[in-house]
């Protein structure tokens, strides 16, 4: 009985059940009908000063709702843009986002945004993504999600580029023309902001600048070089090359700051017609580097931040101890001691036939030792390019050094130790420290170079000896003079007083450039006009010898006075003529050589002999030491895993959620 009853329980619930949808029965059901999307308010509020009120989802990206839109990392990341960026391309960042998260709606449809938006935003800003390591935001691809003219697209910037025009004519009305210096602003430079500030002078100046990577440090950091020349790119006959490098020591921050607004200063001087600029910059080749250790420079800023030093005896104690936070890399490495030491090499063959001051390989047992990233990364810069004058800023004390920096005293006490070109490096100092608002005067002094120093001037070595400086290896392994320059006591002194330090400054960092322009050059050439690569520049007198570059060209900084130079070569006669350079002579003499072919003579086959005794010049890293040990180093696996994470990811990183790989730029 109780089967039966189920079974006609069964019927019953059957035939009151609706009918379902056949399509051989029509009309027993209307099919469903989806609402079509409408345009709705842009309610997304990082969005709301587009230059539109209406939009549509789902949107470009396939966000069903606004909802949608705002649990997005692309959302997160249009918020955020501004501050992870320094400021660089705000706001144009985020309204091109917007333009693809909120697009415009326009009569029940979505337009879409335009690409040559897009292209013109990602010229101008995808310097600032490389600078954190962040890759180009998927989408914001110009090709994916943005369409042409033709296909009736609408202009994200729109609004903002008519804003634009409006500042600029306020500000060209408001700050006078012939004072370029009033247009460059003097605040700290974060490191993205750095690279965003040099990616837009060489923007600017296109015709006369260019950046360029040597390398990166410990952490993964751009090391950026910017260039000034009237052919970016090329070594130019006859034209010097010159460079400057600041922020060594991590918490020797003016260098750095200095370098920055001198790479604006030469941009803008040069476009507003400033002869003096344009004449360096045409004829010479300059290299700034701004910033050696931007790992310790993020750790000094930090330390900055962490300290406010009052007047007390405790505060004082206390800013002691952070004295040095931020000098070293990431590895704890101070760099101007991470360089091969070269001038002990030279103070132990001083006695031996044929010893040398010059072009001195690097020994092999240097690539067995700690070798930072940032100093493997400068050593090959010098030597790939003919540089023949630098300089590198500190702090901590206002004075140039100059070689040597290593005392030839037995026990290494601070001794005066002298470079056969003693003369010219004592000329170079002079040349900033006379030129500088106040280095030479005695009443400026501080720090403990005064006990030593003349006129702002002083011997490394005499003031401090160590060993393993840039300095001493860039005069003993290749042709380039450099000396170092302390900028004053404060190492990271108020941002007030930046401005104040760049008109102390910038007339020796121009003078100094040209005094790049000193001395003697030339072509060495063979009988049939070649250009002899390697060749050496003697001068009597001075036991140190320059090399021509790959076209023959030289450039020997030199005194005024009465020389006997001698140009020679493997497999050619020697030449030697005598040159007199005036006293108030303010270009390099012209002296060209052309060398006869002939046999090995028998002193120069000994000289080389004696070159060959002390290793091959040519060999950099013959052991590939330096790979193996950032391989294997501890340090270096933090390194790997500080590239596949970088230091924003864990903010974009939403529990639950995929990983926004697409923001990685090595993934």
């Amino acid at each position: 009985m109780s089967i039966m009853l189920l079974i006609l329980l069964q019927l019953v619930l059957v035939s009151c059940a609706p009918p379902r949808c056949h399509p051989g029965f029509p009309g027993l059901c209307k099919p469903t009908v989806e609402e079509k999307p409408k345009c709705t308010d842009v309610l997304l509020s990082y969005c709301d000063d587009m230059p539109y009120t209406q939009t549509m989802f789902p949107n470009i990206l396939g966000h069903k709702t606004r909802e949608d839109a705002e649990a997005g990392t692309e959302y997160l990341l249009l918020s955020v843009a501004e501050s992870l960026l320094g400021g660089a391309c705000s706001p144009e960042i985020r309204m091109l986002g917007c333009s693809v998260l909120a697009p415009r709606c326009e009569k029940e449809k979505v337009l879409k945004p335009c690409r040559t938006a897009c292209e013109a935003v990602q010229k101008k800003c995808s310097h600032a993504f490389e600078a954190i390591e962040m890759a180009w935001p998927y989408f914001l691809d110009c090709d994916r999600f943005f369409v042409g003219e033709q296909e009736g697209c609408f202009d994200p910037l729109e609004g903002l580029s008519a804003a634009q025009d409006v500042d600029a004519f306020s500000s060209m009305e408001a700050l006078p023309a012939e004072d370029p210096v009033s247009t460059i602003q003097f605040p700290y430079h974060s490191n993205a902001q750095m690279i965003s500030t040099l990616k837009k002078t060489e923007e600017q100046c296109s015709d006369i600048a260019r950046t360029y990577s040597i390398g990166r440090s410990m952490e993964g950091k751009e090391l950026l070089v910017i260039e000034f020349s009237n052919n970016p790119g090329q070594h130019e006959l006859l034209e010097p090359e010159v460079k400057y490098v600041g922020n060594m020591h991590g918490n020797e921050v003016v260098g750095r700051q200095l370098l920055i607004y001198l790479a604006q200063y030469l941009c803008s001087e040069y476009q507003l017609g400033n002869e003096r600029i344009q004449t360096l910059i045409n004829t010479t080749r300059i290299h700034i580097l701004p910033s050696m250790n931007p790992d310790g420079y993020e750790v000094a800023v930090s330390g900055v931040q962490d300290n406010s030093y009052g007047d007390d005896e405790e505060s004082q104690g206390h800013r002691y101890d952070t004295w040095n936070v931020g000098r070293n890399n990431a590895q704890n490495i101070d760099l101007n001691r991470n360089f091969p030491d070269l001038t002990s090499v030279v103070y132990n063959r001083r006695r031996q036939k044929g010893y040398r001051t010059d072009h001195i390989p690097i020994p092999d047992s240097y690539w067995f030792g700690k070798v930072a990233p940032e100093t493997y990364a400068v050593m090959k810069w010098i030597r790939s390019i003919p540089f023949v004058l630098s300089a590198n800023f500190h702090g901590g004390d206002l004075v140039v050094a100059y070689p040597y920096d290593l005392s030839k005293h037995p026990l290494g006490h601070n001794m005066l130790s002298l470079t056969p070109d003693h003369q010219v490096f004592k000329f170079l100092a002079r040349t900033y420290a006379d030129t500088h608002e106040t280095m030479s005067n005695e009443n400026a002094r501080c720090g403990s170079s005064h006990t030593h120093s003349e006129k702002g001037t002083i011997n490394g070595a005499q003031w401090s000896s160590f060993a393993g400086s840039m300095q001493d290896f860039s005069y003993l392994h290749t042709n380039c003079f450099e000396v170092t320059v302390e900028l004053g006591c404060e190492k990271f002194p108020p941002q007030e007083e930046l401005l104040n330090s760049w008109y102390e400054n910038h007339e020796a960092l121009i003078t100094f450039m040209e005094a790049a322009h000193r001395g003697i050059k030339g072509i060495v050439k063979d009988e049939e006009g070649n250009g002899i690569k390697g060749a050496r520049i003697s001068v009597r007198g001075i036991r140190h010898d320059i090399t021509t570059a790959e076209n023959g060209d030289y450039w020997r900084l030199l005194t005024p006075g009465t020389h006997i130079v001698t140009a020679s070569a493997l497999g050619y006669t020697r030449a030697v003529k005598k040159v007199f350079l005036p006293p108030r002579m303010h270009t390099a003499g012209r002296v060209d050589f052309v060398l006869q072919k002939a046999a090995v003579e028998p002193d120069m086959q000994e000289e080389s002999d004696a070159i060959l005794s002390l290793g091959s010049y040519d060999h950099f890293d013959p052991y590939n030491q330096y790979g193996h040990y950032i391989l294997t180093a501890d340090v270096s696996q933090n390194r790997e895993e500080r590239a596949e994470k970088p230091w924003w990811w864990s903010y974009f990183v939403q529990p639950g959620g995929p990983a926004p790989t697409w923001l990685l730029k090595h993934h």
